[in-house]
């Protein structure tokens, strides 16, 4: 970095390193682009360091925890037991885990591609017609950064509601409830949504005591079928779900050391108490101290980078991708929003994010995955539809997995019978959202998948099942001969 005097220094600089940081870097460098990234934390962003892999990680031991529980009464002639969690050692794994991968899937790639890594803060200066970024390290500032194009790639950080006393009481975060050395003996966690449903069941099958204080429905935005079926699951695991509660105060007991929440629970006051809080109510863009205004780059009301459908800031130099855009917060929308960028800064592409077909898999166990439109979507944008649901009992994998609990449900145009959208809650879902991806990609009708090959004992023959309901009895149905 020099002096800026009208030079540039790289073709594109990054602030960030996660996700959509390193697609863009990447693309970049492979049209031969020279590459300057900033980085204030860990080297990662989200996903590999606080994200995707310590949750599935913790995710998928705790699950193993409970099949070991819970296989006795599953399959006859299976005798398991399981001991207490030693919740140290597990975060130990855990943390080697994110460490190699950071390495070896972030860190490494750097040299391997040979793009500068700074380690700061940065802050635009300048003006909007000729931007710069001041570059601030842990002994002060680096010098200024001149770039042709300036891609934000800041990522998100949880975001917690005012409520009085919260500040003081102390809480978690999904951050750092993953770094606890030991089972929380209660927890309660505030929120509905992907990851309060994840912590929850993870925390659950370590063995605390969990209850969920949730303001309208589990995973409101998705099918009701899906609220309904994953209350369920977690009744049945001994979860309590608590709609329609919204957190009025909270206070720690000086006595016992628990802490005491109040709630407004549909009109009436109650009070929870727990070892521990957990609050997983959303998360904000990180913009506040990149100084955007000095440079013309609008933002929204919780801080998100407001972008065009091709990812362009206010400022033609200015790019954003990822979680700060505020748009669907899952790593493979960051990357492919990285990508996206430098093709339209670099080659002019014009290309547009796509989201008409985007899969969320929420991991919980049964699973929760969908693509395409709701029920309620397809309502809502006129489309005269037709939906089926097939519960479990009719998947012979299902019942081979002795676990039936969850569903298949289809929404399709009434007129053209083409599929508009897929959801189930069903262990590995996520591969079934997968297969819807490509059925609505293609443009299927009910009745091409219901007459298409699906292998037998697999999951996703129940998509198969599910559009034959359309015009069959499925009770009637062979498992073997369908």
């Amino acid at each position: 970095m020099r002096a800026h005097g009208g030079r540039t220094d790289c073709d594109l600089a990054v602030i960030g390193s996660g996700g959509a940081a390193f697609a863009a870097a990447i693309r970049a460098v492979n049209l031969g682009k020279s590459v300057v990234m900033v980085e204030r934390s860990t080297v990662g962003g989200t996903c590999v360091n606080t994200g995707c892999v310590p949750s599935k990680a913790l995710l998928a031991a705790a699950e193993a925890r409970h099949v070991a529980l819970d296989a006795s009464g599953r399959f006859p002639g299976i005798s398991t037991s399981a001991e207490p969690v030693d919740m140290g050692a597990l975060i130990d794994g855990k943390r080697a885990l994110v460490e190699g991968m950071r390495a070896e899937k972030y860190v490494d790639l750097i040299a391997d591609y040979g793009w500068e890594l700074h380690l700061g803060s940065a802050a635009f200066a300048g003006t909007p017609a000729d931007p710069v970024l001041q570059v601030t390290g842990p002994g002060g500032e680096l010098g200024t950064l001149s770039a042709a194009h300036y891609l934000i790639a800041t990522g998100s950080a949880p975001w917690v509601p005012p409520v009085p006393g919260l500040e003081e009481t102390g809480y978690l975060t999904s951050a750092t409830a993953m770094e606890l050395e030991e089972v929380p003996e209660s927890l309660l966690v505030v929120g509905g949504g992907f990851v309060a449903l994840e912590q929850a069941q993870l925390f659950a099958r370590l063995g605390a005591k969990v209850t969920m204080l949730v303001r309208s429905r589990l995973v409101s935005a998705e099918e009701p079928e899906a609220s309904l079926a994953l209350a369920s699951v977690f009744a049945d695991e001994g979860i309590p779900v608590v709609r329609r509660a919204v957190l009025s105060s909270v206070r720690r007991d000086l006595e016992t050391g628990l802490v005491i929440a109040t709630a407004d629970v549909a009109g009436a006051e109650q009070v929870f108490r727990a070892t521990h809080l957990l609050v997983a109510t959303g998360r904000r863009a990180v913009t506040d101290s990149l100084n955007l205004d000095t440079v013309g780059v609008r933002t929204g009301d919780r801080g998100e980078v407001l972008v065009s459908n091709t990812l362009a800031t206010s400022n033609p130099h200015v790019w954003a991708a990822g979680d700060v855009t505020g748009h669907h917060e899952f790593v493979y929308v960051a990357s492919s929003h990285g990508a996206l960028v430098v093709e339209n800064a670099f080659n002019g592409a014009g290309r547009e994010v796509d989201y008409r077909h985007l899969p969320r898999v929420v991991f919980t166990t049964p699973a929760l995955a969908a693509v395409g439109l709701t029920d309620r979507e397809a309502n809502g944008k006129g489309v005269r539809c037709q939906c089926r649901v097939l519960p479990l009992e009719y998947v012979p994998r299902a019942l081979v997995n002795r676990d039936t609990r969850g569903f298949i449900k289809i929404v399709a145009d009434e007129d053209t019978g083409r599929i508009l959208g897929i959801t189930a809650v069903a262990k590995d879902a996520g591969d079934l959202a997968a297969a819807g991806v490509y059925i609505l990609e293609a443009g299927l009708t009910v009745e091409q998948v219901a007459n298409t090959w699906s292998p037998y004992l697999t999951m996703a023959e129940g998509i198969r099942i599910a559009a034959q309901s359309y015009t069959t009895d499925v009770t009637r149905l062979s498992c073997c001969a369908i």
